[in-house]
């Protein structure tokens, strides 16, 4: 009798434990399921109060409207410094950059600081437009570059920036920014 009472009580333990993992097999597979859909599915994010219109961001790409207005604030901060806020002006940028680009940024702009320490060389630009490409993420700026040495506007030439970008979620990061040069033709 009691070879059959332990039977029964090793085959109801044996009966739990084949339940109990097969719920662990299925809890297993529903958090696969859910981590997949969370990582899968896009995100968004509404913009308001300091745009001109409602502007909607979404992990499945950048739109031309959201990578002008970020365009356009970014050359304000990058292409605008004078001697008191190049500080000001090495941290934002350092800031708004993607991680793997910020080093090598951080060591230009740090270039720029070195030369203009003691000086009172001011640089502003005004903007004349903007164009941007969401597929590559880049985007130019044209603009008349002042150049102002104390009180005096020494230099006014019209160039073009470009800004390159990296899109990963819905943050937008800067790789690099630069004059475009234009290739001069060959006999010229």
């Amino acid at each position: 009798m009691d070879i059959s009472l332990a039977h029964e009580a090793s085959q109801r333990t044996l009966k739990q434990r084949n339940l109990l993992a097969l719920i662990c097999i299925v809890l297993g597979i529903l958090v696969v399921v859910m981590f997949t859909a969370a990582s899968t599915r896009d995100r968004e994010v509404i913009l308001q109060p300091i745009l001109p219109s409602e502007m909607a961001l979404s992990s499945s790409g950048v739109t031309p409207e959201y990578l002008e207005a970020v365009t356009r604030d970014t050359a304000q901060l990058a292409l605008n410094r004078s001697p008191e806020t190049m500080q000001y002006w090495l941290d934002g940028i350092v800031k708004i950059a993607a991680p793997e680009a910020r080093g090598a940024l951080k060591a230009d702009l740090m270039k720029i600081v070195g030369e203009q320490e003691g000086s009172q060389v001011t640089q502003f630009v005004t903007i004349d437009w903007i164009r941007t490409d969401p597929d590559a993420l880049t985007s130019q700026v044209g603009g008349v570059l002042h150049t102002i040495v104390g009180s005096r506007d020494v230099r006014r030439e019209h160039k073009i920036f470009q800004f390159n970008w990296k899109y990963t979620g819905v943050s937008l990061r800067l790789k690099g920014f630069g004059v475009v040069v234009k290739k001069e033709e060959d006999g010229e």
